[in-house]
Formats: C-alpha cells, structure tokens, sequence
C-alpha cells in the first residue's frame, strides 16, 4: 500500500462509502505479512516511495511465487531482480501476467498505472554491450520507480568519439547512471562533462585481472571526477533506485 492508496482509503472511511471492517481488512497486513518462511513489508511503500523488492537468486520457485502473490494481493507492483531463465521458465503458471526482461533477469508486474514522479530524465551510459544486463537492470529499476528512463550504451572510452557525440544527451539529464567493466574509465570521463550526479556502477566483465569487477570497482572509487558514487559490483538494481531517490528531489 502506496501514500496515495492510504489515503484513498481512509477518506472512503470519512465519506461513509467504505465501512471500518473493510479498512481494518485493508490493513491487517501492515506493516509486514508473515508467510513462515518471510516477512513479507507492506509498508515499505509508505516508508520509501517504492515496494518491497523481491531478489531472486537464492530462493526456491514457490517462495518467489509466494511473495509476490501476497504483494499482489494488497496492490503493489511486483519488481523481481536476479531472475534467471530456468526460474522463470518453473515460474510461468504461478507467475501469469508478468513479464520478463531476460537480458535484466528481471521481472514485472504492474497492476496499476505507475505515475511520472521523477523531476527529470534519468540516462543510462554503459560502456560496452557486455554491460547491458547490468545497465538494463538499473534502466528498469528506475522506469518501475516512476521516471522517464533513456539509454546511452556501447560509448567505452576505447571509443570515445562515440560518447562525445552524445554530450546534448548527457546534459540533459538530470541523474546519469554509467556502467563500466575492465578498467572502470566511463564514470570519470562522464564525471568530467557534466555537472549533474554521477552513480557508477563496476560490473564483473572482464579479463583476470579485473577480478570479477574488483578492478573497476576501485578505479570508481578513485575517480578524479567530482560528483561521481559508486554502488557495488553488478548492482544495477541499487543505481537504479539511487537515482530514483535523487531524481524525485
């Protein structure tokens, strides 16, 4: 249950048009529903503008399907992150009408109309193709969350003509989310160009020695830019809903 959705109800119950059983049944769920093997957050959307978020890695089918009926139940939109195509596949029937990103391993479920509540354009540089997973997962964290979403991929410093002829579209945005493997270059020349917030995000593409995106994860956080965050490795999920945050500012 969202804030708008609360108060919904409870000026139903002042009008007289919807009875206290009824709200009290509404609520019962708040602020967590126990399954027995989770606790399910109702209340996470009145606390942080967004529902609970279910990671699939991890987790049996039936849990995940559990899960999200019980958030469907109270009228959340469903986001599930980390999910791969053999989960998805055992999850078609319990899953029916949701839909799945595989290149994200993300799935969705939108039962009512998501509203535009970002200020601005949230933009989605990632360096390399190899990247976008990672890039579409925080592109969709953030077009669940209420933003008007664009992308900017395969604009690596190995080619660097590509991103500069993209400067009208990165100015205009007012929170870029950049995704970089190997060396992690990308956020700092992105960094250097604009002067709005910069979330980077090292994914684990690369060679030995980028140490399953260790490398890149240290060159973000030593970038010479000003302005740029780093989030943890592969998280384009946490980039994505950073920037939501920021961007509703």
């Amino acid at each position: 249950m969202d804030t708008a959705s609360l108060e919904q109800l409870l000026e139903g119950v002042q009008k007289g048009k919807v009875s206290v059983s009824k709200a009290l049944d509404r609520l019962r769920h708040l602020p967590f529903e126990n399954l027995g093997f989770a606790h399910v957050d109702h209340h996470r959307s009145l606390r942080q503008g967004f529902p609970e978020v279910i990671m699939g890695e991890g987790k049996e089918p039936a849990e995940i399907a559990a899960i999200a009926r019980a958030m469907r139940k109270v009228g959340s939109n469903v986001l599930i992150t980390r999910l791969s195509h053999e989960m998805m596949g055992a999850l078609r029937k319990p899953l029916k009408g949701f839909r799945y990103y595989p290149r994200a391993r993300v799935a969705t479920w939108v039962g009512k109309q998501i509203p535009i509540r970002g200020k601005g354009l949230i933009l989605i540089v990632c360096a390399g193709t190899s990247d976008i997973p990672i890039a579409e997962e925080a592109a969709l964290t953030s077009a669940m969350m209420g933003n008007r979403v664009e992308r900017l991929f395969d604009v690596g410093v190995a080619g660097i003509h590509r991103l500069l002829q993209s400067r009208d579209k990165l100015l205009a945005a007012s929170v870029l989310v950049v995704v970089a493997g190997m060396e992690g270059a990308l956020p700092s020349v992105v960094g250097g160009l604009v002067d709005k917030p910069v979330i980077a995000v090292p994914t684990s593409i690369g060679y030995g020695a980028s140490f399953g995106g260790v490398a890149a994860l240290l060159g973000m956080l030593n970038s010479c830019a000003a302005g740029v965050t780093v989030v943890n490795i592969d998280n384009g999920f946490g980039a994505g809903f950073a920037a939501s945050l920021i961007n509703r500012i």
